[in-house]
């Protein structure tokens, strides 16, 4: 399975900063010596690996050669690969960058690399076979991608950051088989569309006669790409319940290969 990381933006809300915004240190982690700081990434990674992804696809811009120094070939049992997005023209841009290294029967999940939420191994969750989204609730839906359903829990509407909306739900990640990957980006790919959002091509391929679901199984999610949003994610990670959440088997809970050897 691929996990892709789109990690191109340039983190504006929270600039500025000497690195990419992906490595700002969100708690800890324990190693060896002690402990070490955690970079906000390596969340997203984890929750990946958990959920069965063993092949990471980093997509950075040319100015953040950092990541990939700091995370380097591998982490834990995954293998890190890089793409380049050569301009930042929105996410659907850096999320169909890998499409060249993702075969139709291979099974693809995508989540966002400044965010941290709860349970860790939520992703386990989405099924395979489908275009699936992993749903949180909050409360100012309106600031994120509110995720509409009907009764038999499939995605009708994503609302993009709109006013009004009618779901406190709001996507988190997303799963799909590659063969659903690929019709995605060749839908992206036609000269009248290009979107920059996931929910407006998203709505275009239900339009189409595509289908997705929601799956309701996040408790907690937190946007670490503000100043508000950091504060909320050292809370949250300080909450009673974080500690056996983050937890991970032995071998997830990795190290950048970049400055520590693989864990068996």
């Amino acid at each position: 399975m691929w996990g892709i990381v789109p990690a191109a933006g340039r983190g504006s809300r929270i600039q500025p900063l000497a690195f990419s915004k992906e490595l700002l240190p969100v708690g800890s982690r324990p190693h060896e010596t002690g402990e070490r700081p955690c970079a906000v990434s390596e969340y997203l990674v984890e929750r990946m690996i958990l959920g069965g992804a063993d092949k990471i696809c980093f997509v950075i811009s040319p100015g953040k050669s950092d990541i990939m120094e700091y995370y380097g070939a591998a982490y834990g049992p995954a293998d890190i690969a890089y793409m380049v997005q050569p301009r930042p023209v929105g996410l659907c841009d850096a999320v169909f960058r890998p499409a060249p290294l993702i075969a139709p029967d291979e099974t693809v999940v995508v989540g966002l690399p400044d965010t941290v939420w709860f349970p860790a191994d939520a992703l386990a969750s989405l099924p395979d076979d489908r275009l699936s989204f992993l749903l949180f609730p909050v409360e100012r839906p309106e600031l994120f991608d509110a995720v509409e359903l009907d009764g038999s829990e499939r995605v009708t509407a994503i609302r993009v950051k709109q006013p009004e909306v009618r779901s406190r739900w709001i996507w988190g990640a997303f799963k799909m088989p590659g063969h659903v990957f690929h019709a995605l980006a060749a839908l992206w790919r036609r000269p009248e569309r290009r979107d920059e959002y996931i929910g407006t091509l998203v709505n275009a391929w239900l339009a189409e006669g595509g289908s997705a679901v929601g799956v309701k199984a996040g408790s907690s999610y937190v946007d670490v790409g503000t100043v508000h949003g950091y504060r909320a994610a050292i809370g949250l990670l300080g909450e009673g319940v974080a500690p056996h959440d983050t937890t991970l088997p032995p071998g997830v809970a990795g190290v950048p290969h970049s400055r520590e050897v693989r864990l068996p």
